[in-house]
């Protein structure tokens, strides 16, 4: 799949664009219409399916005070993208200048950068463009304009809620994985950097991956068998969500770290994807790190076992 940051940049051989826009936080069944009608109409037509989304929630700039943890970082959601068969991928800049763009000139800008839309599809309820202004009846306007077809798509519904990235936000939090499945069409995983520790893991005879997660919704707190996956490979794992409680911290933070059972290298730079099997215990305050080491043991066999 391209990865381009300007519409310039997409390689589209002559051939128009049938263009699906929107966050896609999560890449859930309701995005999931959305991209496959895209992709179908590019077939048809010839054209090259693209996901036109962003570097970042359009909240970080517009409204700060209300951006919202997200599901997937954009690695992860991108890989995504692209295993549904999308060709390409415009991921834009939201800066401050982007914000202030009409809807109107953001669809004649893509229009003219791209050099000719076939289509494009939404979700009916999208809004887009400075001040939300740019709606579906906007696309359908233009698309009279412009010459292209608009498809705007019904959200999905399971169990008589809808499918939506808030939703599934809040489930992950409480620890509903299985609901979180059926509307993501995939299991649910936590994807980040691995970024250095205080190395507390390593003397402690259990070496630890530590994740960059901030901005990223975490499920309950608590230690986890997982399967972790580093590019191609995947390793058994036993994943800790929390304050660790036993290392006295003034002020504690959330930390997202896991043992890979069987495994010994450097990890430091690479992305680490975490899919939860199972909780094992809550988290806990130990009496001594001696006693933290042998609960460790314990979850590493425990999850081993699982794991089997």
């Amino acid at each position: 799949m391209q990865i381009a940051g300007h519409c310039t940049e997409l390689h589209s051989s002559g051939r128009h664009a049938c263009l699906a826009i929107g966050v896609f936080d999560g890449v859930h069944l309701g995005h999931q219409q959305v991209l496959h009608q895209t992709i179908s109409h590019a077939a048809k037509h010839q054209a090259l399916s693209v996901a036109v989304t962003f570097d970042r929630h359009p909240n970080a700039i517009v409204a700060p005070d209300r951006v919202p943890k997200l599901i997937y970082s954009l690695r992860k959601r991108l890989r995504v993208i692209e295993s549904l068969g999308v060709d390409a991928a415009l991921v834009i800049p939201f800066d401050p200048s982007f914000s202030k763009q009409s809807g109107d000139d953001f669809i004649r800008a893509l229009a003219e950068g791209i050099g000719g839309i076939r289509s494009i599809c939404v979700g009916k309820d999208f809004v887009f463009g400075h001040n939300r202004t740019g709606t579906f009846a906007t696309l359908e306007s233009l698309g009279k304009i412009l010459h292209f077809a608009v498809f705007g798509l019904d959200p999905v519904s399971y169990c008589e809620s809808l499918v939506s990235s808030t939703r599934i936000r809040e489930l992950i939090a409480k620890g509903d994985f299985g609901t979180v499945r059926t509307m993501l069409g995939r299991d649910y995983s936590l994807a980040g950097t691995v970024v250095r520790g205080d190395g507390v893991g390593q003397q402690l005879g259990f070496p630890t991956a530590n994740i960059e997660a901030s901005g990223l919704v975490l499920p309950p707190s608590g230690v986890y068998a997982a399967q972790a996956k580093s590019g191609s490979v995947t390793y058994r794992a036993v994943m800790n969500i929390g304050c660790r409680p036993t290392r006295q911290k003034i002020a504690p933070e959330i930390h997202t770290e896991a043992h890979l059972l069987d495994f010994s290298g450097n990890l430091y730079g690479e992305e680490l994807e975490l899919t939860l099997v199972q909780k094992l215990r809550e988290e806990t305050k130990f009496s001594s790190l001696d006693a933290l080491r042998s609960q460790i043991a314990n979850d590493a066999a425990l999850a081993r076992s699982i794991l089997n």
